[in-house]
This record gives structure tokens, C-alpha cells and sequence, in this order.
């Protein structure tokens, strides 16, 4: 695990870490957040190996800006109406996947298309960063990545690089590149909130 702290020299390092299928974690408006390249298969694997993170658990995607997410989900005007309220913040908004999407893009490892169901749209959820760092990545990578918090699954979010060293120091797979903010204010996470239907759906408060 290489731990370097938060610097526009870093930034530069962690996007030619993304490039290479590597895993970033870095801090967001709640806690820290792993990113990797939601466009290559394999970094996602190995996001979703590193965080021991079952395949069936979806990841959201980070964008710099409402307008760059719109390219990949099918707005609608209950997400219009969230997102001039609460973004950029901590809110994940689910929405439907595009057809005519700019990349391809994977949520989750392993998942065999031939399974889909015909009546089963993919979905996304979407996240809009407050926190600068967070949103320089995603606009200066120009590619979604992804973001979940950098915690094992099952262990508590991590607030600081101590924590996140800790978690991970007899783990099988272990973080790529770490970007050291310090030590973040202990926030809730983000809420969830599920578009794709004729109402909105909370999911996590």
C-alpha cells in the first residue's frame, strides 16, 4: 500500500494509478472512499476483492457534475428535483442505465449477461461529490469511477489512514494507492434513494 499525502502531485499519481487498473482511496464528504476504473472488468475484480465485497453488491458511480452523469442514466424529475436540493452531498441516487451509454461501464464483477432478464433494467447509482478532492479525480480521470467506502466488508467506515492501514494489514488483497487527507469528521453515509419507479424508494436514510 502506497500512502501519499493529498497533493496535486498525488492527484496525478492516483489518476495514473486508475489508468492502470489500480485501486485509490482517497476522501470523500463522509468518509474515505475506494475509486477504481468502473470502465475495466478487472479493476473492478480487484476493487471487489481488496474490499471482500460480495459480486451481488453493486458499487455506485462518481461523476464531477450532474450533466456528466445524465450521459449514462435516464433522468427523470424526481432525480432533477433531489439533486438541485441535495447536490453535490452525500445522496446516491438510483437510476435506470442508458442504452447509449459513452463506456461501458460495470458496477459488479461477474455478471453473466445470458442471466438478465429481458424485463430486468440495469440500473446505476449515481454520486456527485462535495468534497474538492473527490470531484478533481472524477472530472480529471473522464472516465467513471467508482465509489464505496474503503472499509473490508463488514468493518466499520474508515475516517483516517491509521484505520484504514489497520483493517487491512493482514488482509489476502490490499489497496493500491492511499491519499492521505488526514483525519476526517465522523459523518453518516450517503442516503440512497431509488428513482427507477413511479415513486422514490429510501433505501439507506
Amino acid at each position: 500500500m502506497r500512502v501519499l499525502p493529498a497533493s496535486p502531485e498525488s492527484i496525478q499519481a492516483a489518476l495514473a494509478a486508475l489508468a492502470q487498473g489500480e485501486t485509490v482511496i482517497h476522501a470523500t464528504e463522509t468518509c474515505y472512499g475506494f475509486a477504481c476504473d468502473l470502465s475495466n472488468p478487472k479493476a473492478v475484480a480487484r476493487l471487489f476483492a481488496i474490499k471482500q465485497r460480495q459480486s451481488d453488491q453493486p458499487v455506485s458511480a462518481l461523476f464531477p457534475s450532474v450533466e456528466e452523469a445524465k450521459k449514462y442514466v435516464e433522468w427523470n424529475d424526481r432525480a432533477e428535483k433531489l439533486a438541485k436540493e441535495f447536490l453535490p452531498g452525500p445522496l446516491t441516487i438510483i437510476l435506470l442505465l442508458r442504452s447509449n451509454v459513452p463506456l461501458r461501464i460495470y458496477s459488479q464483477p461477474f455478471v453473466a449477461e445470458s442471466r438478465d432478464s429481458p424485463l430486468r433494467r440495469a440500473t446505476l447509482g449515481i454520486r456527485i461529490s462535495s468534497n474538492a478532492l473527490a470531484t478533481e479525480l472524477a472530472r480529471k480521470f473522464a472516465r467513471p469511477i467508482s465509489t464505496t467506502s474503503a472499509n473490508i466488508h463488514g468493518k466499520p467506515s474508515p475516517y483516517s489512514v491509521a484505520e484504514i492501514l489497520e483493517q487491512y494489514k493482514d488482509a489476502p488483497e490490499k489497496p493500491d494507492l492511499i491519499l492521505d487527507s488526514g483525519s476526517l469528521p465522523l459523518c453518516k453515509p450517503s442516503r440512497i434513494i431509488d428513482c427507477t419507479g413511479f415513486s422514490e424508494t429510501i433505501l439507506r436514510a
